[in-house]
């Protein structure tokens, strides 16, 4: 018997965060939930960030999911933006990691290139071969619902290979990853 795995996909933001569930079995996967946390209501960024560790908290709570796969920050020009994504991120993981849920973080561009063969694909072309992909047919009203799905399939596709991600389990996993850094 193959091993039936759920996997929570996150796509961070402080405004709209997109997550998507999808449980595997052998080299299957089907849909189980996707949806955005919508934080543009609320006021502060401390506000948002409890709100996010909250409402992940939960989907953790409902869906138990064995793993868990974020979509890493990309580089941008506003260093304030990227200090807000960086801290949902986190707040995010330490969501996953309160629960013991192993995390695995991928690049926008390996996701995408994971998921449509290119890493410079647009949301909309990974958000039509998601629902190819996994047969739903109506589609989110946020495409970051689907980024959130993406990282999910993403990390399924990579059959959890924590040398595609940066995962860790502790420091003999780090050196054994990066006999190159080690002096």
């Amino acid at each position: 018997m193959q091993p039936e795995k759920i996997i929570l996909g996150i796509d961070p933001g402080t405004n709209v965060m997109g997550y998507g569930i999808i449980q595997t079995k052998g080299k299957s996967m089907s849909l189980i939930s996707m949806g955005v946390i919508q934080l543009g209501k609320y006021d502060g960024h401390a506000l948002k960030l409890k709100i996010i560790f909250e409402r992940v908290s939960a989907i953790i709570n409902e869906y138990k999911p064995d793993e868990m796969a974020l979509e890493a920050p990309f580089f941008g020009k506003n260093v304030q933006s990227m200090l807000k994504l960086g801290r949902a991120q986190g707040v995010a993981m330490a969501a996953g990691l309160a629960k013991e849920v192993p995390i695995t973080e991928y690049s926008p561009r390996k996701i995408k290139q994971s998921i449509t063969g290119s890493g410079s694909a647009s949301k909309e072309q990974v958000a039509v071969m998601l629902q190819s992909l996994l047969k739903y047919k109506e589609s989110p009203k946020f495409l970051d619902a689907t980024d959130g799905l993406a990282a999910a399939v993403c990390h399924f596709f990579q059959n959890g290979n924590e040398k595609q991600g940066k995962s860790y389990s502790g420091w003999s996993a780090f050196v054994k990853q990066n006999p190159k850094r080690i002096k």
